[in-house]
């Protein structure tokens, strides 16, 4: 049961009547003062009709706005879902659209799955760029960044041409505000956009060296680049929520942001830059052993940790000398974490530490120890020696 006019959760019809304009619904008169009439657009639903009041002043708007929320649950129409979720949960909304040639079905899922995966890409370099701007964030923060995505609500991807995201926001008056997501990934586009001319115009590539402060890293270009290939271009659109209004520093309504298949190799030009010229990290980490491995019983070998501190990431590999691969192996037995230097590379999106050295056990208590030996003797495949066949490749973190 909705709850009456006078309650401040109600929904104002105000934002309700802006929702309803931006999801294509039409404006078809009503009584000047009191309330305005809407029908959705052509399709499923074309003859629902809601009288929605301009304001909480008079006796009966509580009982129009009731009715009118009742008949946009039961209207068969897409638009009016997305209404309706936009009105339980203050959002901005992030639109794609892809022009992309007529498909038969099998086609059809897989641009739908190309256009999730493009706009998920785009959503999490978006993230990361809220957390801390670089050219190329590879594995860092990737746990913080995903964090930051499960508030958000995705809605559905017809012939993977066009896809709505809902990124919630606080309205005015709640508690501290965020950084606004949208706000960000706008920014970035903006950015990208006028450095991507700028390489087309010049032949030159440092336009993008100054758009990371922007939020514009590889992450986002290899997302554009997932978005574009294949169509004939697309389209970003960002709305804001109703009830929070636009950012500081954007328009109410910023128009479109428009990348072609033309732009694809000022994009990947710039994804390989930012790889290149991301410096290496520095790093003392400490990490527990998940895995050992070396071609013979004597010498060097390949261990994998999980990051307990020391670095942004969730797991790295690096190669050890004799003495520090044994003391590795007996660490892991014991149940102990390792200390360890080196540095994070970006060519492997700082999944691998180079130059390691100084390997040494670190104490834990015995609640720790324990939990360490328990996950060992879970996992009593993951030590030992390779005697041929293939290495286990490239982590996937």
């Amino acid at each position: 049961m909705h709850r009456p006019t006078d309650d401040p959760h109600q929904p104002d019809p105000a934002v309700l009547g802006a929702l309803l304009a931006r999801h294509g619904w039409r404006r078809r008169g009503g009584e000047p003062g009191r309330y305005s009439r809407w029908t959705p657009p052509e399709g499923p639903g074309a003859g629902t009709s809601l009288l929605v009041p301009t304001g909480r002043a008079f006796p009966d708007s509580g009982e129009l706005l009731t009715e009118a929320l009742t008949a946009l649950e039961h209207c068969p129409a897409p638009s009016a879902r997305d209404v309706l979720t936009a009105l339980r949960t203050p959002s901005d909304e992030i639109r794609w659209h892809r022009e992309i040639p007529g498909t038969t079905a099998p086609a059809a899922w897989t641009a739908q799955e190309r256009l999730r995966t493009g706009a998920r890409a785009m959503l999490i370099a978006a993230a990361l760029a809220t957390t801390a701007p670089a050219g190329h964030h590879g594995a860092r923060h990737r746990r913080r960044a995903g964090t930051a995505l499960e508030p958000l609500l995705a809605g559905r991807a017809p012939g993977g041409r066009e896809l709505t995201v809902f990124v919630p926001v606080t309205p005015p008056g709640g508690p501290a505000e965020a950084p606004r997501l949208a706000a960000g990934l706008l920014r970035a586009l903006q950015t990208a956009r006028d450095a991507t001319d700028y390489r087309r115009a010049t032949g030159r590539t440092d336009a993008f060296d100054a758009a990371v402060a922007a939020g514009v890293c590889k992450e986002l270009t290899d997302a554009l680049v997932t978005l574009t290939t294949g169509t004939q271009g697309i389209r970003i659109t960002v709305e804001w929520a109703p009830a929070a209004g636009p950012p500081e520093g954007f328009a109410a309504r910023p128009g479109p942001v428009e990348f072609s298949p033309g732009d694809l190799p000022a994009l990947r030009e710039a994804g390989a830059r930012y790889v290149r010229d991301e410096p290496a990290q520095p790093v003392r980490l400490t990490g527990t052993v998940l895995r050992l491995r070396r071609e013979a019983p004597g010498g060097p070998g390949t261990v994998r940790l999980r990051v307990l501190e020391g670095a942004d990431v969730t797991q790295v590999r690096a190669v050890l000398d004799e003495d520090d691969y044994r003391t590795a192996g007996h660490a892991h037995l014991a149940g102990l974490p390792v200390r360890v230097s080196g540095r994070l590379e970006s060519r492997s999106g700082f999944r691998r530490l180079a130059g390691a050295r100084d390997l040494a056990p670190v104490a834990v208590d015995e609640a720790e120890r324990d939990r360490l030996l328990k996950t060992l003797h879970e996992n009593l495949d993951l030590l030992g020696e390779k005697h041929g066949g293939e290495d286990d490749g490239e982590d996937t973190v």
